[in-house]
């Protein structure tokens, strides 16, 4: 399996990937507004301030995906949580990961594992020092991934904006962290 960036021709295989996990645990599919930038993925996650991959399988199927995007160091320490405009973040972090989302035919084979280890080697690359991370409270496996890689829970919220008001399990990755 081989994890590249992101290119124009990948754009259904990322909406493909991202609704059929939002399916699979029950999650309402909003494409015009909450679920609108797998649509747009280019606009809104290509460079300078933003990256984003695809996991592409032997026959050039997209079957996952992940996102980092650079933000302005939040206020506070790692590993507090911090109220910025009305919305639970996690304090200290540089940037975020995004969208990392694995087809279930392809899990299993540490594709999430792969993808979080690529984020996090271009936000060294670029300087950042403390990842935030995002998981509905439904995706156990990858809380016990981030966790693994070095990441710890912080905090909960309900995800902004998203019609189903989904919990979800604030982390703090630190980017220095060895697999």
């Amino acid at each position: 399996m081989l994890i590249r960036p992101y290119r124009p021709e990948d754009a259904a295989g990322v909406v493909n990937t991202v609704k059929t996990v939002f399916l699979e645990y029950g999650f309402g599919w909003y494409p015009d507004t909450y679920c609108s930038d797998v649509y747009s993925v280019e606009d809104t996650y290509g460079p300078p301030d933003n990256w984003f991959w695809v996991v592409e399988d032997p026959a050039g199927e997209v079957v996952g995906c992940a996102g980092l995007c650079l933000q302005d160091r939040l206020p506070g320490e790692p590993g507090d949580m911090v109220e910025i405009d009305g919305d639970n973040r996690v304090a200290g972090t540089d940037c975020e990961i995004v969208r990392l989302y694995v087809l279930p035919k392809a899990r299993g084979h540490g594709l999430g594992r792969r993808l979080s280890e690529t984020v996090m080697e271009q936000a060294r690359a670029v300087g950042r020092t403390h990842i935030e991370v995002w998981s509905d409270k439904k995706l156990t496996h990858a809380h016990a991934m981030y966790e693994r890689l070095g990441a710890f829970r912080v905090g909960d919220r309900i995800c902004p904006g998203d019609p189903d008001e989904a919990w979800e399990w604030g982390f703090v990755l630190p980017v220095a962290s060895q697999p």
